[in-house]
Parts: structure tokens; C-alpha cells; sequence
């Protein structure tokens, strides 16, 4: 990738709130020239000034296709592509329905695997490049009530760890970065039938002490120190490390969750294991 002091032409998806909008300010702010991608078919005002701005509906082949066109028209080339977009999920795995899942693995997971696929061709041909796929603590930490939400991000952890490796010779840096909860607008996006577990991720996501500016600016420095796991908190280094190395206790407070889990549906866990 190009020496962190130099300008880069930089592609960030959901570039119109939450942590797309931050990333997009600062790299702006940085001297960087930056399209923000988003789902709206004109420009939002919440954009960053000096940004450009183009629609593309990460779910959408054809909306991949014509941001690598616009690019190559543009800039003749990439640095840094930021697969961000997302959305929140939520559920006991009896209760969320399937089309659900379907969603948040199109949006989630296809979308970052749509756009690798879609600019690993240009990037090989620069012979350089930055991928920065989002995830989430989620998709390295697996608590209970959550799985679709988990496994599409521990599967960008998956893409992202196999490109890293992948790419390497062509000399094309990827990260995946992993956040906690942070205050932003994800909430938003819940949708499906356990509204238990989604009143709980609103509460964790609204009442989160750190802000999607932090979250940023920790994000920009691991991308400028190329990262290839980009941790942005205490609480998600805890839980990250706390899993690799006490796995004991690791367990003890996931099963935890999982009792408070079940009283909230109005079971008694200590039946349930007779």
C-alpha cells in the first residue's frame, strides 16, 4: 500500500452514517480523495464535505460493477476500499425466521464478499492496495441470542484472515476491523420477529459510552499501520484474548448470557438442565 503521508483514492460502502460517515471525515480531513457509498439515489447531506458520492446497494452485482467503472473512469485506481455497509440482527434461533437470515447474510457477509470479488482484479493489477472489511467483536466472541448476526461477521473474519494470505503476493494489505457496541444509527436497521434480543441490542448499541468518531480514529491508525485485526476497545481486546487464553472462564460467562437468555423467555435454566 502507499506510504501512509500520501493521498489515497478510497471507496467506503454506508459512507452516509454511523462509522462509514466518520471514516469518510477523517480521510477526507486526511487529504485523501473519497467516494461514499450508500443506498440513497442523491447525494444525503449527511456526507462529508469534500467527499463524492455515489448509490450502490452492496446486495446489487450491478451496482458493484458500475462503483469499479466509475473508479477506473475517475481515478484510474483504488488504495483503499472499506466494505462497512451493515445491518443489525438479532435473535433466538427458534424465532428468527429464516428470511431473516437471508437478509443479513446478503447485506453482511455477500455484500464485503461482492466487493472483494469485485476489485481484487484492479487491485492485483496496481500491484498494491488496502481492503478494510467491518465486522464486529461479534465475529471473533459468539454470545448466545445472536447467531445470524455472529456468523455472518465471524465470517468476514473468515474472508478477511483468507486474503490477507491470499493477496499478500500482489502486494494488497487486508484488515477486518472488530468493534464493540458504539453509539451510532446500526439500531436502526434491526428488523424480525425476537424483539426481546433486539430491545437488548438497542440498549447496549444507544447507551455505549464511545462514539463512531472514536471508533474511527482507532480504525484509521490500525489501517495506517496495516492491522490485519483491528481491535478498537478495552472490553473487545478482554473478550478476544479472554477466549484464546481462559477459555474456562470465557465459557462460564457466555453461559451466564445464555441463563439470563432463557429467564427472559420464561424459562427457569436450572429445569432445563435436569
Amino acid at each position: 500500500m502507499d506510504h501512509p503521508s500520501r493521498s489515497r483514492r478510497a471507496l467506503v460502502t454506508g459512507g452516509a452514517s454511523g462509522l462509514g460517515r466518520a471514516l469518510v471525515a477523517l480521510l477526507v480531513a486526511r487529504g485523501d480523495r473519497v467516494i461514499a457509498a450508500d443506498l440513497a439515489p442523491e447525494r444525503p447531506d449527511s456526507i462529508p464535505a469534500g467527499a463524492d458520492y455515489l448509490t450502490l446497494d452492496v446486495r446489487r452485482q450491478q451496482d458493484w460493477d458500475a462503483a469499479l467503472a466509475h473508479v477506473r473512469d475517475t481515478w484510474g485506481g483504488l488504495d483503499l476500499l472499506v466494505n462497512n455497509a451493515g445491518v443489525a440482527t438479532g435473535g433466538r434461533i427458534e424465532v428468527e425466521a429464516m428470511a431473516d437470515w437471508e437478509r443479513v447474510v446478503d447485506i453482511n457477509l455477500l455484500g464485503p464478499a461482492r466487493g472483494c470479488h469485485t476489485f481484487t482484479p484492479l487491485l492485483k493489477e496496481q500491484r498494491h492496495g488496502h481492503i478494510v472489511n467491518v465486522a464486529s467483536l461479534a465475529g471473533l466472541v459468539h454470545g448466545p441470542g445472536m447467531s445470524s448476526y455472529n456468523a455472518t461477521k465471524a465470517g468476514v473474519v473468515a474472508l478477511s484472515e483468507t486474503l490477507g494470505f491470499e493477496l499478500a503476493p500482489w502486494g494488497i494489505d487486508v484488515s477486518v476491523v472488530c468493534p464493540a457496541f458504539f453509539r451510532t444509527n446500526l439500531h436502526q436497521s434491526f428488523a424480525g420477529k425476537d424483539t426481546a434480543m433486539q430491545e437488548a441490542g438497542v440498549r447496549l448499541i444507544t447507551q455505549a459510552t464511545v462514539g463512531a468518531d472514536d471508533v474511527a480514529r482507532i480504525v484509521l491508525d490500525g489501517i495506517e499501520k496495516r492491522k490485519p485485526i483491528i481491535l478498537t476497545d478495552r472490553m473487545g481486546r478482554q473478550a478476544y484474548f479472554g477466549k484464546r487464553f481462559a477459555r474456562p472462564l470465557y465459557d462460564r460467562m457466555m453461559n451466564g448470557q445464555a441463563a439470563k437468555l432463557a429467564r427472559r423467555a420464561g424459562a427457569d435454566p436450572s429445569e432445563l438442565t435436569r
